[in-house]
């Protein structure tokens, strides 16, 4: 692979994490002949807070430098912050006042023909079988306003690792990570169109709907005939919902 002008504090990270990864997992990878090489948006689902490193080697070795939307409460957290203000990673500060900053700040990256990557759940998912919930609308209003390619990626097997808010990671035996990228979410119809609500979440549905049908084929089984909505369940949208209640059938809502 080509040397890549990525600065020290993009250098450091993908030396400090790339050859870990490389020993302690197992890799079925497909599809990266979607990532291209202009500007580009990435979305993922998220089953495990291992999968950011899970997700970002594979973008890395496919040539694409992960621009990531992450979560604003990483930025205070000593020497993260650092590496990840260095490695030019954009911080989200979710439902809040300066939520806009994060959507300027991605739709200037990806003009200038950046990869940017985003978890459009916002939060690890909250479906009893780790299926795409209800998404945000940040990766539709990105889309609409660039005309960028929307890249849906499935990935599974960073829950193995690491299960969902757990604290010890389980590394061996190796475990398979698998990642598959589609084709880019084809959103020609709503090209033009009047920005409202009820379009983003148009949009919205039809990114989460390709990533699915993405983890269908890695797991070999159907998904619910309708998504989970936290919400709905009465399970908050941030932190561990185990100290909620348990969620229930109404927590799913029509895809």
């Amino acid at each position: 692979m080509p040397r890549r002008r990525i600065g020290f504090w993009y250098r450091l990270a993908v030396v400090v994490l790339r050859r870990p990864l490389l020993l302690l997992t197992r890799r079925d990878w497909s599809g990266a002949e979607h990532l291209g090489t202009g500007g580009i948006i990435v979305v993922t689902n998220h089953v495990s807070h291992a999968d950011p490193l899970t997700f970002a080697h594979f973008l890395y070795d496919n040539g694409r430098l992960p621009r990531f939307l992450a979560k604003a409460g990483l930025f205070k957290v000593f020497f993260v912050r650092s590496v990840l203000r260095g490695a030019q990673q954009i911080p989200v500060y979710r439902e809040s006042s300066d939520a806009q900053q994060a959507y300027s700040a991605a739709v200037d990256a990806v003009r200038r023909g950046e990869c940017v990557a985003i978890y459009p759940e916002a939060t690890l998912t909250r479906d009893p079988d780790l299926w795409p919930m209800m998404g945000k609308t940040g990766a539709a209003r990105i889309a609409l306003a660039t005309g960028a390619p929307v890249i849906p990626v499935a990935q599974w097997g960073p829950q193995d690792i690491l299960a969902p808010y757990g604290k010890r990671p389980r590394l061996l035996p190796r475990h398979t990570v698998h990642v598959k990228a589609g084709p880019p979410v084809d959103l020609s119809e709503f090209i033009g169109r009047p920005v409202d609500a009820e379009l983003l979440l148009r949009v919205t549905e039809k990114i989460m709907a390709a990533i699915t049908a993405l983890l269908e084929e890695i797991r070999g089984e159907k998904s619910p005939a309708v998504r989970f909505d936290p919400r709905r369940a009465g399970l908050p949208t941030t932190g561990n919902p185990a100290r909620a209640s348990r969620p229930g059938p109404e927590g799913r809502r029509s895809a």
